[in-house]
């Protein structure tokens, strides 16, 4: 078990936590940390060279407590094991929310902490089932407990532990089958390219390159702009000020996701098989846009109300489709179809991450074929 730091270290690193769970890593200063922490800078620097290395490690020592948690997972029976891991997950985000935040950031800033941590978790997935857990078992078990835990943590999401478990054992959608070639073999039409765009248009285009490209508080109006040809007078014709324009950043790439998806799902699919397509073309779209995955990430640091709703999207469309090819003994229960979705929109979001990071799109079948066996029988039942 990893020490703790005690007296000076721990004041500045509790200070700094309190600070990064509350806003965004660059728009707190070393200057900052050490005025509500009620120390000089020059002390600061007898602990951490810098901010970076301050981050560093939290990161660290996130995934050391994270580790350490999952250290008590027990059980005689992989249904056991499975039950008392999830438990720790789910509980460990309900005790830590301002750890978990701060990680969340980090995760996106230096993925390779996020790798670190998810070859963690494959290791005692692999020992709880007794074989080792690939990608698709990661993305089933383990994708879908951090995002339910996360969303219940941070966001209220309504979650039950004891579905999530259930789910992930016998899976979402356990009386279904699925066609490969149904789910992958189709032509896919590329986002519309928009033609004679308005100022409007040009601005939101320009700004979402360079949010994409350099992050939200390292560009500015003017480059804004600039870069749409306009004048600052043009943006305020539109926009009330930065932060309001990258709240409509962030909805409009939901909206785009939302749009891709559904002109390219094909019709006539079972409820697995639109699952699976859908992640599918998920994939396909961060590998078409490049910025979107950066925006609706970082939005959860600008401005979590937005990404609330960008979300809240997402989940009314599962709604739309009701119980469909749930478990039908437990489907009758809300708290049972709440956890899927939520489960469900995990899946896609780790999956995500793993386009968006390690540009792989080569096993983008076959990943998303292993998900949906999972999905189809569970981990405990997959033939």
């Amino acid at each position: 078990m990893a020490e703790r730091e005690s007296g000076t270290q721990a004041k500045i690193l509790d200070t700094a936590i309190s600070l990064f769970s509350s806003r965004w890593y660059s728009s707190v200063s070393v200057a900052e940390i050490c005025r509500e922490a009620g120390l000089s800078n020059g002390v600061f620097y007898r602990y951490f060279p810098n901010k970076e290395a301050l981050v560093f490690h939290i990161l660290e020592d996130v995934i050391d407590r994270i580790s350490e948690a999952l250290e008590r997972t027990e059980g005689d029976s992989p249904r056991e094991r499975l039950e008392s891991m999830s438990e720790i997950i789910v509980r460990f985000s309900a005790e830590h929310p301002d750890l978990v935040t701060v990680f969340r950031e980090g995760q996106y800033r230096y993925f390779e902490y996020e790798r670190r941590l998810t070859d963690m978790y494959r290791r005692v997935l692999s020992k709880v089932l007794g074989r080792t857990a690939g990608v698709p078992e990661y993305l089933v078990a383990i994708g879908g407990l951090r995002f339910a835990a996360v969303r219940a943590a941070l966001q209220g999401a309504t979650v039950s532990v004891p579905y999530l478990v259930d789910i992930v054992e016998r899976g979402a959608f356990p009386g279904l089958s699925w066609d490969g070639d149904k789910v992958f073999n189709i032509t896919i039409t590329p986002p519309s390219i928009s033609l004679g765009e308005s100022s409007r248009e040009r601005l939101m285009k320009a700004g979402k390159r360079l949010f994409g490209e350099r992050g939200y508080h390292a560009v500015n109006i003017h480059e804004i702009t600039d870069a749409a040809n306009l004048s600052v007078g043009a943006f305020y014709k539109y926009f009330d000020g930065k932060e309001g324009f990258f709240r409509e950043q962030i909805a409009s790439v939901g909206h785009d996701i939302r749009r891709f998806i559904s002109a390219n799902m094909t019709l006539g699919l079972n409820r697995l098989e639109e699952e699976m397509q859908g992640i599918f073309l998920f994939g396909v779209y961060l590998s078409l846009d490049p910025y979107c995955y950066n925006i609706a990430r970082e939005g959860e640091f600008v401005s979590l109300q937005t990404v609330k709703e960008y979300y809240a999207a997402f989940r009314r469309g599962y709604l739309k489709k009701g119980a469909a090819g749930f478990d039908p003994a437990a489907a009758a229960d809300p708290a049972y179809v709440d956890s899927a979705i939520e489960f469900l929109m995990g899946i896609s979001h780790y999956y995500g991450m793993e386009v968006a990071f390690d540009e792989s799109p080569h096993n983008a079948r076959s990943i998303v074929e292993g998900v949906g066996d999972y999905l189809q029988h569970g981990l405990s039942g997959r033939r």
